[in-house]
């Protein structure tokens, strides 16, 4: 039989904005203790008053419950509740102190003064004119977010994204979302085509509405270009659409009919087959095809210079000497405006880098480094001892436009453009670098075509080396030092299809494998080589030193799980300020990455960070990345996520000291040599394989042959067989 309580939220111990599942410790009225009131709640602070109705449990863990079948939450009417309310965090830049001194003048009308009068608080000690216009921003928001998450919630949706549709929608958010729920979908982070399709559907809007479909097409072209793919065949494309709403192809192509009408979906034709694209990525890569003829036509910047001179020139200056296919790659370099030069680990890549900028850097060129990440430019800088930027920082966006300020029409200046770690590049960067590159200058692709492909839509590197409308220098020969490295001869056995050298050697070696067939056993052996074996025996610091790659995010070995496992180890609680937020907590020093690119900030997904500083009182979050420190309102920590464990693609375009990777048959769909092989090379000094040789067999043997829908090559000119 249902009862009902009541009472005042004295802690709130769990609660999930995702799905509203709340823990509350609450005083009840005719109870001595503190009870425990388990249930659903859209936001929940402490202060509050709470009304539920349900049952009592006794759970065998927590003791005795009360299971809430419904609960409501209001703001608190006594003075000693309103305080703890505001004393909770409820509104930013209230702390405990400040939250005395406000209660302490207006008692059980404060409340009242925020809604009707907040002009009344800069009598309080303490409020200046900046605190209170920050003190009112979050008031109205509070307010206003939680209609929207009560009106999510009345349909069944999480309200973790609340914050984040109010600040872009405004006081309009409920009406716009009634007027059309898949727009959520466009303009929304975090919120996916299948989120709005459950809120349409309980909205009342119709299967086979019109609406539904339009948003389903350009959701399965958003989902093939994050598989990847820049178009995609239509029959495909249409089938894969009407499955997924379980409607009739028809209606799929009155909606597909309708984008390619409205401009956002593009029909091309490719090998005598209608492709769809959405409209952005097939402006790329047209735009990168063109951008790339014309830069590869014209004369070379580089004046007329004897070139076998200028190569003994550099192999004096910077004392070493040339392997023939580094000496035919600087002919290239100084005769051919576009050139791609590729090879592994250990084929002197950077050596080669370095001699071409030596012999135009002498002839008074300019020239300009970059990488797709943070990372790579760092150590791209590095290793050429000149500046290095990010393509996004080179291109310099303007919040303002919302657009980079380099362009066709806004050129980069520069002669000679390098490109490091050109495999990470998609099709999209690589169009708004190319077309900010001016005719005159000559460009420089480096990468190994081995590694993985770009996360991002395209296949840029492989593409243009297998259409022959640019000259390819392909490196080789293994430099005798680098040969002697076991991470290397492993990384080519991997490369061949061939299994590496698993036996232990005499004394310490920089490439182990260390067999554990039981998922669990692997979990506590990977803690233990993080946290005291490897520290032990190499000297790397576990917490900038060492860094665990896993095949994929999901299963028990998956980069997910592994990151709280490793996080409870390297940085436990300690009862120190933390944040919990989109399905992670956050802890000072804490390493997370970013996963999403930010351009108001100016972080980018992959940038690697340390968690500085947690201010529970403005909910804010900030972050170290490289030197500079960077604020994260509360409501944004869905752009970060721990970081003690990357997923091998998010790996891409780095190197750590030491690198862990988990092998096991749960990563079984992920097994494949191309990201064995990227996982390897990421080590410098130390990288060591955990797992069974079955799933190492298997990843090896597997070459990963699925095709990427984009015809950049055709675009570029000479098809290749």
């Amino acid at each position: 039989m249902s009862e009902e309580i009541s009472g005042w939220i004295e802690r709130v111990t769990y609660h999930n904005p995702e799905n509203g599942f709340t823990v509350l410790k609450v005083k009840v009225k005719g109870h001595g203790d503190l009870v425990t009131l388990v249930g659903t709640a859209t936001s929940v602070s402490t202060g509050e008053r709470v009304e539920a109705s349900g049952r009592w449990v006794v759970d065998r863990e927590h003791g005795q419950q009360f299971k809430a079948e419904r609960l409501k939450t209001s703001h608190p009417a006594s003075a000693a509740g309103i305080q703890k309310y505001l004393a909770s965090g409820a509104i930013r830049s209230i702390g405990p102190k400040l939250a005395e001194r406000i209660v302490g003048i207006y008692k059980e009308r404060t409340l009242e003064v925020f809604e009707k009068t907040p002009d009344f608080l800069l009598h309080v000690r303490g409020i200046g004119s900046e605190k209170l216009r920050r003190i009112r921003q979050s008031w109205d928001e509070q307010r206003e977010v939680r209609k929207i998450m009560l009106f999510l919630s009345e349909h069944g949706i999480g309200s973790g994204r609340a914050v984040r549709i109010y600040r872009t929608y405004g006081q309009e958010a409920i009406a716009k979302i009634e007027a059309n729920p898949y727009q959520l979908a466009d303009d929304i982070r975090g919120i996916g085509f299948k989120t709005a399709d459950q809120l349409a559907a309980k909205m009342g809007i119709a299967r086979n509405s019109p609406h539904r479909a339009r948003a389903a097409v350009r959701y399965t072209l958003q989902q093939l270009s994050a598989e990847g793919h820049c178009g995609y065949p239509e029959p495909e494309t249409v089938e894969r659409t009407a499955r997924l709403l379980e409607i009739d192809r028809g209606i799929v192509g009155e909606a597909v009919e309708h984008g390619v009408g409205e401009g956002l979906v593009i029909r091309e034709a490719i090998d005598g087959q209608p492709w769809l694209y959405l409209a952005a990525l097939h402006r790329a890569e047209i735009g990168l095809a063109q951008s790339v003829r014309r830069i590869a036509a014209g004369p070379h910047p580089l004046p007329r210079i004897d070139i076998e001179k200028a190569i003994g020139w550099v192999e004096r200056k910077l004392a070493i000497t040339l392997a023939e296919g580094q000496r035919e790659a600087i002919r290239q370099a100084c005769r051919r405006k576009f050139l791609v030069i590729t090879g592994g680990p250990g084929v002197g890549k950077t050596t080669l880098v370095r001699s071409i900028l030596e012999i135009c850097t002498a002839k008074k060129l300019k020239c300009v480094l970059a990488a797709p990440t943070g990372r790579a430019a760092k150590r791209l800088a590095e290793t050429s001892g000149r500046t290095a930027k990010t393509i996004h920082r080179l291109l310099e966006f303007d919040p303002a436009e919302a657009e980079f300020k380099r362009s066709q029409g806004n050129p980069l200046k520069g002669d000679l453009f390098v490109l490091d770690e050109t495999s990470m590049v998609d099709v999209v960067l690589g169009h708004q670098l190319l077309r900010a590159v001016p005719s005159e200058a000559a460009v420089v692709f480096v990468g190994d075509v081995d590694q993985l492909p770009s996360v991002g839509p395209g296949c840029v590197l492989g593409d243009l080396i297998a259409s022959g409308a640019v000259p390819v220098v392909r490196l080789t020969e293994v430099f005798r030092q680098a040969s002697e490295s076991r991470i290397i001869t492993a990384a080519y056995a991997i490369n061949h299809g061939r299994m590496p050298d698993l036996k232990t050697h005499e004394g310490l070696s920089d490439f182990y494998f260390i067999e554990s067939q039981e998922p669990d056993a692997i979990q506590t052996l990977i803690v233990r080589l993080v946290k005291e074996r490897i520290p032990g025996r190499f000297g790397f610091d576990p917490k900038t030193d060492i860094q665990v790659l896993a095949p994929m995010n999901r299963s028990q070995l998956g980069a997910r799980n592994l990151n709280l496992v490793l996080q409870e180890a390297l940085n436990p609680s300690t009862g120190g300020p933390e944040v919990e937020r989109f399905g992670w907590t956050f802890r000072i020093g804490d390493r997370v990455i970013q996963t999403e690119n930010d351009y108001q900030r100016d972080v980018f997904n992959g940038d690697l960070g340390i968690v500085e500083e947690i201010n529970r009182i403005e909910q804010e979050m900030i972050v170290r990345f490289e030197g500079r420190a960077v604020k994260y309102d509360f409501a944004d920590l869905d752009e970060l996520s721990l970081a003690y464990v990357l997923s091998i693609h998010k790996s891409q375009g780095s190197e750590f000291p030491c690198v862990v990777i988990p092998v096991h048959t749960q990563h079984y769909v992920m097994l494949q040599r191309n990201l064995l092989y990227t996982a390897a090379t990421r080590g410098k000094k130390l990288v060591i394989l955990v797992g069974t040789p079955k799933a190492l067999g298997i990843a090896i043997s597997r070459a990963d042959t699925r095709r990427r829908y984009t015809a950049l090559r055709q675009r570029l000119g000479q098809r290749a067989e």
